[in-house]
């Protein structure tokens, strides 16, 4: 029973360090990337000759890039202290009443929305700025190098998904596979146990 008590102690302080692991890294990348996006949006030099439906592309593309940012930013601005305020006490599992005090469990969608807005979504919809970008650069001056940038950003996009995909899948393997390590150990404590307690009650 203690060791089963370590394993769980244990296991909540590995999610904490991961929820406040995957908060920092949305953070810093939303940060940046919003950043980005609100000096290209204000940078650019637009021609007269740009199409309309270039510029509303370009236009939605760019506010629903910092929006996405931003609102990933500010989940991990809300909830980040209260984790820090746990995590940076003992290094070690010490007691269950500590990890308790952190909303990492409780908040867990928020965390998992913060990290998908910021390096899934966010990334996707930064590759498309870029393309989008370059034809309101170059669509007076050079087409051709418009249509060269939306070469090379539509492959790396592929690859940015194609790579998410199976980074998710080989990530819910090991989380199964860890799973099914932990219940057949939790059956074969509960079957030791069992013939113990049968023969306290022959006894």
């Amino acid at each position: 029973m203690i060791s089963q008590s370590h394993s769980s102690t244990a296991l909540t302080w590995r999610r904490l360090y991961l929820s406040r692991a995957k908060l920092k890294a949305s953070s810093r990348t939303s940060a940046l990337l919003s950043g980005f996006a609100m000096v290209a949006m204000v940078e650019v030099s637009i021609d007269d000759e740009i199409p309309e439906a270039l510029l509303v592309i370009f236009a939605l593309c760019t506010t629903l890039l910092v929006v996405v940012h931003l609102v990933a930013l500010m989940i991990s601005t809300c909830i980040l202290p209260n984790i820090e305020a746990v995590s940076s006490g003992p290094q070690t599992p010490s007691s269950d009443l500590d990890c308790n005090e952190s909303p990492h469990d409780e908040l867990r969608v928020c965390v998992e929305m913060a990290w998908i807005c910021s390096t899934g979504l966010g990334i996707i919809l930064f590759l498309s700025e870029i393309a989008i970008l370059c034809w309101v650069k170059f669509y007076k001056m050079s087409k051709p190098s418009a249509i060269a940038a939306t070469a090379v950003v539509v492959p790396a996009g592929i690859l940015f998904i194609a790579f998410s995909l199976i980074f998710y899948q080989k990530l819910m393997a090991h989380k199964y596979q860890r799973h099914s390590d932990t219940l057949r150990e939790l059956d074969k404590l509960a079957s030791e146990l069992h013939p113990q307690s049968d023969h306290v009650n022959i006894i």
